[in-house]
């Protein structure tokens, strides 16, 4: 077989959802709708948490990274997508998948290491609640935070370099809508071996780790609520967490649905389309979880909306004389 340095590949093909021309305009719109409704959704979110001081809590911190990385998450994927199918052009520069592989694993990394820091929230809420605010201080959540990002970035950082090392065949065609790692390691002619080594000594490890992580807190939360002894009080404990418990069902579902898939099935395309559960229909679905279900976001969001609403319609919501005065006086 005719091989080829890494150097010489300039671009992959990327075989998308389907080969069939009269989908792709369905496709287009379908897609583009989704990827709209997941940026604007979260857009919201963050915008409701950040403009109302209620709001500004660990657990309101957490999620509106939740929802700045699910708005990263997509859009590392989709607008590629969108773009090939406009232009019917299934190219992607080299460049472009390294990039394209890095970043997706970076905010699918700190997808999952926010979930497991907002179990731990959920469980510091609900099992010490005397000790939440000591525990919770702004100090060790902005840690918490940084710690996501850097074990994301170091894990898709050696990844990517892995990737850098390899050869590829003239056969470089990704029977995906984006660039997935294991499907590029397909592709390699070189040996693999420190590839898989890396998936699975990282990858898999840290994946069960944060899940066992979340189990262990929701565990405790399980058994701290059924010491509460008014049915009320159960309700408005486990109200707290239900989103993030959807969630989480969401993202670990659908993410083992598609490994499973891939492991059974040994069918590429098939794998492709139930990846598009948890790269796009997830992170769409989270702002609809927790705008629907948890009563702050919601007067929040009734109140930014308001807002909005009541400035398009009357002008500035303060006149010159009015920010003067209110500079002037006290906080």
């Amino acid at each position: 077989m005719e091989q080829r340095n890494q150097t010489a590949v300039s671009e992959f093909i990327l075989l998308g959802l389907s080969e069939e021309g009269e989908l792709q305009p369905l496709l287009l719109w379908q897609f583009l709708s989704m990827y709209l409704l997941t940026f604007s959704g979260n857009l919201l979110i963050i915008l409701a948490i950040v403009t109302d001081s209620r709001l500004h809590t660990p657990m309101y911190f957490f999620l509106s990274n939740l929802s700045f990385v699910d708005i990263c998450f997509t859009s590392t994927t989709i607008p590629k997508m969108l773009l090939n199918i406009q232009t019917q052009s299934k190219v992607i520069t080299y460049a472009g998948c390294v990039s394209q592989i890095y970043f997706f694993m970076v905010f699918v990394g700190v997808d999952n290491f926010l979930l497991t820091v907002m179990a731990y929230d959920r469980f510091a809420a609900i099992c010490h609640p005397l000790h939440y605010v000591v525990i919770m201080n702004p100090m060790f959540c902005a840690s918490l935070l940084l710690a996501c990002w850097v074990l994301s970035v170091l894990d898709s950082l050696l990844h990517d370099l892995l990737v850098l090392q390899l050869s590829f065949c003239t056969q470089l065609e990704i029977p995906h809508f984006f660039c997935e790692l294991n499907q590029v390691i397909h592709l390699a002619c070189s040996d693999t071996f420190f590839n898989s080594l890396a998936i699975y000594l990282t990858n898999i490890p840290l994946a069960f780790v944060s899940l066992i992580g979340i189990l262990f807190s929701y565990s405790r939360i399980v058994t701290s609520i059924l010491k509460i002894p008014s049915s009320g009080g159960k309700y408005k404990a486990f109200s707290t967490c239900g989103s993030h418990l959807l969630v989480v069902s969401l993202f670990y579902g659908t993410g083992f649905g598609v490994y499973l898939s891939s492991a059974i099935l040994q069918n590429s395309r098939t794998t492709s389309i139930a990846s598009v559960m948890y790269t796009v229909v997830t992170p769409m679905l989270n702002p609809f979880i927790y705008g629907l279900r948890n009563r702050d976001i919601k007067l929040a969001l009734r109140k930014l909306l308001s807002r909005k609403t009541f400035s398009a319609q009357n002008g500035p919501l303060f006149h010159d004389k009015d920010v003067s005065k209110r500079a002037q006086d006290p906080l």
